[in-house]
């Protein structure tokens, strides 16, 4: 992303994102499942597009409750499928209700998302793409890469020159953590 740390600071969308969230660790579970589905809804498509849908998509998807968007139903996929305002493919909106009941699940299982995360690191990239295949719906190996790198999870995000990553380094990501 050494690219980014060049075009980013001072653009409107690109440089609140790369200052303030990318790269840095996340344990939210709205913030988690936010940043997953931003990530499904770029593929194919610019990130500056996504972003400059992001507050739509909030509203859109109940500011990724994902307790609410679990339980969508034919209804709220047509709402979806008609609000101009986000990013209205049929096979990632079907993916985020999906993934939205996956991660609800995992409260059970680990703890939330954030705990299925941890459990799961340190991985390569490789086995974190075959974890997130199986686990979730439309996770691709950029899709994986992109969030567990804005995550925290792995490394990448930012250049060592950077003035962002002193202070990512500062929040201890999981991938400083690896061993």
């Amino acid at each position: 992303m050494s690219d980014y740390c060049d075009s980013a600071p001072g653009h409107t969308f690109h440089g609140p994102y790369h200052e303030h969230e990318y790269g840095f660790p996340i344990s939210d579970e709205s913030e988690l499942f936010e940043r997953l589905v931003l990530e499904i809804n770029q593929a194919g498509l610019s990130w500056l597009t996504v972003l400059k849908k992001r507050a739509a998509f909030r509203q859109a998807f109940d500011n990724f409750d994902v307790d609410l968007i679990a339980a969508y139903g034919d209804e709220q996929r047509q709402r979806l499928l008609n609000d101009a305002g986000i990013i209205r493919n049929r096979l990632k909106i079907n993916a985020v209700i999906h993934n939205a009941q996956v991660v609800r699940d995992m409260r059970d299982s680990h703890g939330g998302f954030s705990t299925w995360l941890e459990a799961h690191h340190p991985r390569t990239h490789a086995e974190w793409v075959k974890l997130f295949k199986r686990t979730f719906r439309f996770t691709g190996p950029e899709i994986v890469n992109e969030f567990l790198m804005s995550a925290g999870y792995l490394p990448g995000a930012h250049r060592d020159d950077c003035p962002v990553q002193k202070r990512i380094l500062a929040a201890r990501p999981a991938w400083t953590r690896d061993g």
